[in-house]
């Protein structure tokens, strides 16, 4: 046998497979403490194993803005998506672009499946508009109050935004359209405030003209009474109480124009005129649901970033000087009204609250909505799907029945095979498996990783990948036992080939599975999760558990002498004599050496 050259000791798991071993327990030892101590004894399962929701949406492009659906924004929606559905305590939902123009949302078993699809699914365009006119949303003339607007000082104590709980009193039988007429028409030729396009035809304009009073209007008045007259008869025929009128009365309109919109107040449908946007969602900077202590009602607090403080500000101080309704500004989401406030104060400091008729429920979902913002897009449900827990349970047990039988395959061929040998690959394929399994169950509350039915399948493939990593070494042992080395040497002289073997086989792999988590998206990224990180832990063990194992179990009697049942019996192998014999009869031929060199 061929002994070290002078001055030079082997090193690592050669001299010393104590140290590699103990490096090994430790990790082992560490991960399942850390997974006891955060209480995550088991991997996160998804939706296709533990149940829940599978929502598909389907980003639309706008008219004028083809080029609207890019990457930019899907990634700014899911970003959006993902922090409304974690804003109502759902902190397991995962959210992702699949494609060009998809978005899955992923949302676990025990979460109000008509509440998450209505947060993940609204676009959340909003705007606070000052409120002109307000009426019952049956079709019936309007009746807003019929006084004119008289400044009145701002209420003092804390700066608040009083939401009105009731409809606005119904004016007197005397008020008509003329009063109607006058408010809307002092509304819209307000400074700053666009005059809508007329298109109310002559005939209409004769009836308004003599509505009006007889005061004379400068000569700017006549398109303005047009397009009041217009926006007065499509406010009174509009029905808020019919869904599809209800979908296109704020249709298309402009921030910067006035619109009709419809909401419900106190259990009822409304409709409002409403005045230009002032101020935008994105202008919020944090809101959110409490519960209002001293009165005991949940209402939403605000806080405005800089430049929306001013601009909160200045429209409250405008509106607090006029009688209701047009001393309320209506908090619109994608063209429904949610609340229209009424203003006592003009509301500095960048902070307001909103007050009226919330549950805990409608809070939350408007403090979440004015937290996280407008979607840059606009989407429309493609699919929805329901996994029942029953379901899922089914498919993970029949994952796991996949999975032990390729297991018990590859420990019987393990075993007709390789034999003694068998046993210190079965014991590393557990070391593996108690590895993956500690560091799948951290990493669900990590990073979020959920172990599905492709990502099972990642791991049983694993299986076979861990398991040739040792054959190839076994084969290399036995190949130096075949040219006349005893078992010592021959563990250590197969290592090297054996090694590189291995880590080329295993990036092979590592990159497959790199390449292919790029290049898809959803549940077949969990596949190439699990492979990848099985492939990295198959590394670990092979240097850190096996090589250190068979260089103890080298020095054994068992496997040294060549048993029959080692598997790594010289005659069976047909092994040539030892070269020992030709070491001690004289110097070593130089073929020899050159090759042991």
């Amino acid at each position: 046998m061929a002994a070290p050259k002078k001055g030079r000791r082997p090193t690592g798991a050669q001299g010393r497979p104590g140290r590699a071993l103990a490096v090994i327990l430790i990790a082992m030892v560490a991960l399942t403490a850390g997974m006891f101590l955060t209480k995550q004894t088991t991997p996160r399962l998804g939706i296709d194993l533990a149940g829940g929701t599978s929502i598909t949406l389907k980003a639309k492009s706008e008219p004028g803005k083809p080029d609207a659906v890019n990457e930019t924004n899907m990634n700014t929606a899911v970003g959006i998506i993902e922090r409304r559905v974690n804003g109502l305590g759902v902190s397991e939902a995962e959210v992702q672009t699949q494609g060009r123009d998809h978005i899955i949302v992923n949302i676990p078993k025990g979460t109000n499946e008509q509440q998450a699809r209505e947060q993940v699914g609204t676009t959340a365009q909003l705007y606070f508009r000052p409120v002109l006119a307000f009426a019952d949303g049956a079709p019936v003339a309007p009746q807003p109050n019929p006084s004119t607007p008289a400044p009145s000082a701002s209420g003092s104590g804390a700066p608040k935004a009083e939401g009105s709980g009731k409809p606005s009193a119904p004016a007197t039988p005397s008020s008509s359209a003329t009063s109607q007429g006058r408010v809307l028409s002092e509304a819209l030729k307000a400074p700053g405030t666009p005059t809508p396009s007329p298109s109310a035809s002559e005939s209409k304009k004769a009836d308004d003209s003599k509505a009006t009073p007889p005061a004379t209007p400068p000569a700017s008045t006549p398109p303005v009474d047009s397009a009041v007259a217009d926006l007065q008869a499509k406010f009174a025929a509009l029905d808020c109480t019919k869904e599809d009128q209800r979908a296109a009365a704020g249709k298309g309109a402009k921030p910067e124009d006035p619109m009709l919109a419809c909401g419900k107040r106190g259990g009822t449908w409304g409709k409002w005129v409403l005045g230009p946007a002032q101020v935008n969602g994105q202008d919020v900077k944090e809101a959110k649901g409490v519960i209002d202590q001293q009165r005991g009602q949940w209402i939403v607090t605000m806080q405005f970033s800089d430049k929306g403080a001013d601009k909160f500000a200045k429209i409250t101080g405008e509106l607090a000087t006029k009688q209701s309704p047009q001393n309320q500004f209506a908090i619109v989401l994608d063209g429904e009204v949610v609340s229209d406030p009424s203003v006592s104060q003009a509301l500095t400091g960048g902070n307001a609250e909103i007050s009226g008729g919330f549950t805990q429920q409608t809070a939350q979902d408007l403090g979440n909505m004015l937290s996280y913002g407008a979607l840059p897009l606009s989407f429309q449900e493609d699919s929805v799907t329901t996994v029942t827990a029953a379901l899922g349970g089914e498919q993970l047990k029949a994952g796991l029945i996949a999975g032990a039988i390729g297991l018990a395959l590859v420990v019987i061929y393990l075993l007709m095979y390789y034999r003694g040998l068998a046993f210190l690959a079965i014991v590393s394929l557990m070391v593996s498996a108690v590895l993956t399994y500690t560091i799948m169950a951290l990493l669900g509350k990590g990073i979020g990783f959920a172990l599905n039915l492709p990502a099972v399948c990642g791991a049983i493939v694993a299986i076979g990948i861990t398991a040739d990593s040792f054959i190839v070494y076994f084969e290399r042992i036995r190949d130096e036992i075949r040219e006349g080395r005893t078992l010592r040497p021959a563990v250590e002289r197969a290592w090297p080939r054996a090694r590189r073997t291995i880590l080329v086989s295993d990036f092979v792999s590592f990159l497959a599975a790199a390449v292919l988590f790029i290049v898809t998206v959803g549940k077949v990224q969990g596949f190439a999760f699990t492979l990848g990180l099985t492939t990295l832990l198959d590394v670990v063990v092979v240097f850190l558990f096996t090589k250190p194992v068979m260089t103890l179990l080298a020095r054994t009697k068992f496997f040294s002498s060549g048993h029959p049942w080692s598997g790594l019996d010289p005659k069976r192998l047909g092994a040539k004599p030892p070269l020992r014999r030709s070491r001690r009869s004289g110097p070593v031929p130089a073929p020899v050496d050159a090759k042991e060199a």
